[in-house]
């Protein structure tokens, strides 16, 4: 007897033995305190989802059983793995305590012995109980205060500020003029709402700032080297993203883009500590981040769709229209820019993955949209200048819309916890719509190495092609400069401390616009970021 009433007792103070809880684990708590409708059972046996091999099978049953002092939920379940809520446990609780003041009320179902054993017990412990007690009432007091003075109840608040030292050297035959970069200080800033209405859902609203412009494209006269960060001028605050990301199955994940939206932000990308959403935590270039092809129709509104198909795979579908709040005629949803992919994620092992990428995209003003994020070369980004100076047609006979069909190939292998390796080959094939057709290539090998040197830090070399002209078939047109260009980057993050890191690192440009008779580009940088 002694025995049973330490196994009621025991499992109660220990872990949710008693009755589990009204929410699965990836719920947010319920702020009503109105838990589910619980059942009372008389056998362990109408628990589902409790088996004989269970560790705390025995006590289970012994509360099950002989003294009905447990409910289960109206499925039939336990639920013994999860939480429970402070109603469950008083409810459970009270049910225990009114079992056994019946019993000994009865008389003879527990006997002095028992009785004996529980005050001994108590005497024993009286201490530790009562320390138990002291730091639960501080710690009821924190959670007061913590809650009483909390941002809110729903939403997280995540800031990042990046300070940026850079320079750029070299680049002389680029443009009309020789490179005249002058060493830059910039700064951007972001502040990140995230909030959750059931716990598995997340509302995404940012806010951004910065001062970098488009960093040195201007005076190097290509998108080739851009930095990940840069875009913003005049430090004016934006709203820079508005995401809704749910689950609307266990296996399928919806994202709906109310702006700034892109293939990335859904979609498997394939590089783990360079990929960072124009964040200033990984790549130091754009390029750096992913394979470009993701970059088309970045920036407009849409949807996209992340579904498991088992252990080994995953099929991502999506759909990005930029000008898609707009109802003038050539534009909206489906009559103007768009981009829609469809991408294969395959998983051998824990360790390896590869995915097959398909985008199909229509940009209806070509000299202002096609191209790749901000990356490549300007003959890749078709620009009507570029191809216009290598042929007998005009800016104006050039800006034309293009339908585009994009093919990439990615890769990810971890051979370590300490050293990964990343590829991507991309191809796209350009139609210029009444003019011909262009054939655009893109390359990159990744070498990453998480915890280098020190836990915490960070290291990468990425070398690869930036989108380059391959060829076209475009009257007048076949004598542009065709030389393969070189991006290599090479970069270093040190964690000062949980929220301060400096990024010193390099982005050398080879053949820049393809063309070998321009002279290398080389850009220092040194990044520092605040994260909090």
């Amino acid at each position: 007897m002694t025995h049973s009433i330490l196994s009621a007792i025991g499992p109660i103070g220990g872990v949710t033995v008693l009755l589990g809880t009204a929410l699965p684990l990836n719920s947010a708590p319920t702020t009503s305190g109105d838990p589910q409708q619980l059942a009372q059972v008389t056998s362990v046996s109408q628990l589902s989802d409790v088996q004989p091999t269970d560790w705390a099978f025995q006590a289970l049953q012994s509360l099950v059983e002989r003294y009905g002092c447990i409910a289960g939920y109206p499925d039939g379940t336990f639920r013994g793995n999860n939480f429970m809520t402070r109603y469950e446990f008083a409810a459970g609780l009270n049910a225990c305590l009114d079992q056994i003041i019946a019993l000994i009320d009865g008389g003879d179902a527990v006997d002095s012995g028992d009785l004996l054993t529980i005050r001994r017990l108590q005497e024993e412990f009286a201490a530790e109980l009562s320390t138990l007690r002291g730091r639960t009432d501080r710690l009821e007091a924190r959670t007061s205060e913590l809650e009483a003075n909390q941002f809110s109840t729903t939403s997280i608040l995540q800031g990042e500020v990046a300070f940026v030292l850079a320079d750029a050297w070299g680049g002389d035959g680029i443009s009309s003029n020789s490179n005249d970069a002058q060493t830059i200080f910039a700064s951007r800033g972001r502040l990140n709402l995230v909030t959750s209405f059931t716990g598995r859902d997340r509302l995404h609203t940012r806010l951004q700032f910065g001062n970098l412009g488009n960093g040195f494209a201007d005076q190097i006269n290509t998108n080739e080297g851009r930095f990940a960060f840069d875009g913003d001028t005049d430090n004016s605050l934006d709203l820079n993203r508005l995401h809704y990301v749910f689950p609307a199955t266990d296996n399928l994940q919806v994202t709906i883009m109310a702006n700034a939206g892109g293939h990335q932000f859904y979609s498997d990308t394939f590089n783990p500590g360079l990929e960072a959403g124009g964040g200033a935590g990984g790549a130091l270039s754009r390029f750096g981040e992913r394979n470009p092809i993701y970059r088309s129709g970045l920036g407009g509104v849409g949807l996209g769709l992340r579904q498991r198909l088992g252990d080994n795979l995953e099929l991502s579908l999506g759909y990005v229209a930029r000008g898609g709040n707009n109802p003038s005629e050539g534009a909206g949803l489906f009559n103007g820019n768009y981009s829609a992919l469809g991408q294969l994620v395959v998983e051998p092992s824990d360790r390896f993955k590869f995915g097959l990428t398909y985008i199909h995209a229509y940009d209806v003003s070509q000299g202002r949209r096609f191209g790749f994020g901000g990356t490549g070369t300007q003959l890749s980004n078709l620009s009507p200048a570029a191809l216009a100076a290598s042929s007998s047609l005009s800016q104006d006979q050039l800006t034309t819309p293009v339908s585009s069909n994009h093919y990439g190939l990615e890769m990810l292998w971890d051979l370590s916890p300490q050293f990964r390796i990343g590829a991507w080959g991309g191809f796209t094939n350009a139609r210029l719509i009444g003019l011909g057709d262009a054939e655009i290539w893109n390359y990159a090998l990744t070498l990453s190495f998480p915890d280098l040197l020190l836990p915490g830090n960070f290291g990468a070399l990425i070398v690869g092609s930036e989108p380059y002209l391959g060829g076209i078939d475009v009257p007048g047109t076949q004598n542009f400069q065709n030389e393969t260009p070189l991006h290599i980057e090479g970069l270093y993050r040190l964690q000062v401390s949980e929220n301060i890191s400096i990024t010193p690192g390099f982005i050398w440009l080879v053949n820049p616009n393809q063309n070998a008779d321009n002279d290398g580009v080389f850009i220092g940088t040194l990044r520092t970021t605040f994260s909090f």
